[in-house]
């Protein structure tokens, strides 16, 4: 798991529980903004405040390259799909950045009109979820994009302006390909689900608190929702009637992220409430719901306080 904190980029090992720091970056170039692990695992993409994206090699703990210029602000999301890092700044842009090219840039998407602060691609790879500061749900289709980067300018395939507040969870369904939820902040708190081939609203419902994550269960038909202002918890959700099955309250303040392990059935919650908890939540249908509650690892025996 990677964790980043201020200018320093931690890695944990869940094996044998160690930690060590990857990377701390230059006070003019941090503090770091995003974070995110290729498709195979081996490379972590690394945004920066200074505008900046590192590509670091996990294996041999260096620094592969630093791509430069791809956005004029902080780079605060990031999505790969393949060799394609996807970055969105605080400048409305999005670019796919074909990691193996020495010129990388190979596509710019341009219709946020404030910060990028979500990004997703389709489990296919087809399609990219992008959500904005400017209260505005974007889908990208790979069939539409131009390579000629002097037009710069891409056409969406959908512009979705029904939440009102800033789009930062995003989740693509896991058993139906062109479903995608979303949720907005404080102003909106609603959870919305999207058909991407027809661009119909298919439900919303109100969760009462910011919706600040999303991810699905990979084996049921349920979706676990992480919220701030006024709840700072954890919900799970029945698909597709919405039934709230259990809410975790153990955060004290906004949860600002989850991360879901690769068998799916642990999740890592991190808050403003300078602590991060490991939940074993989802199960398959053969075996008994879980206990919510934290797992009690090496890490977290001595690192429950991410400060």
């Amino acid at each position: 798991m990677s964790i980043a904190l201020g200018n320093t980029l931690y890695l944990w090992n869940s094996a044998d529980g160690s930690i060590m720091d990857l990377v701390t970056i230059d006070e003019d170039d941090g503090p770091i903004t995003s974070v995110s692990w290729s498709c195979d695992g081996q490379r972590i993409a690394v945004g920066l405040n200074s505008s900046d994206i590192q590509l670091w090699d996990t294996s041999s703990n260096r620094m592969l390259r630093t791509l430069h210029g791809v956005h004029q602000s902080r780079v605060g999301s990031l999505a790969w799909n393949k060799n394609i890092l996807t970055t969105g700044g605080m400048d409305g842009n999005i670019v796919n950045n074909d990691v193996r090219m020495r010129s990388h840039v190979v596509h710019i998407y341009r219709g946020h009109e404030d910060e990028v602060c979500g990004l997703r691609w389709s489990g296919s790879g087809q399609q990219l979820a992008s959500g904005g500061n400017d209260n505005l749900v974007h889908i990208w289709d790979v069939s539409m994009a131009s390579s000629n980067l002097s037009l710069g300018h891409n056409r969406w395939l959908h512009r979705f302006g029904d939440h009102l507040a800033a789009v930062k969870a995003l989740a693509w369904c896991p058993f139906q390909s062109n479903l995608l939820a979303s949720g907005g902040g404080g102003d909106d708190r609603c959870i919305r689900f999207w058909n991407t081939h027809t661009g119909l609203c298919l439900n919303s419902v109100d969760t009462g608190s910011q919706v600040c994550g999303l991810l699905w269960n990979k084996n049921e038909k349920e979706l676990l929702s992480a919220h701030g202002y006024v709840q700072n918890s954890l919900a799970l959700w029945k698909y597709p009637s919405m039934v709230k099955l259990a809410e975790l309250e153990d955060h004290t303040a906004r949860v600002l992220c989850l991360a879901q392990s690769p068998d799916g059935f642990t999740v890592a919650s991190v808050a403003a409430d300078e602590t991060l908890r490991l939940w074993k939540i989802f199960e398959t249908s053969e075996d008994a719901k879980p206990v919510f509650k934290t797992v009690n690892t090496g890490m977290f025996n001595s690192f429950s306080h991410i400060r």
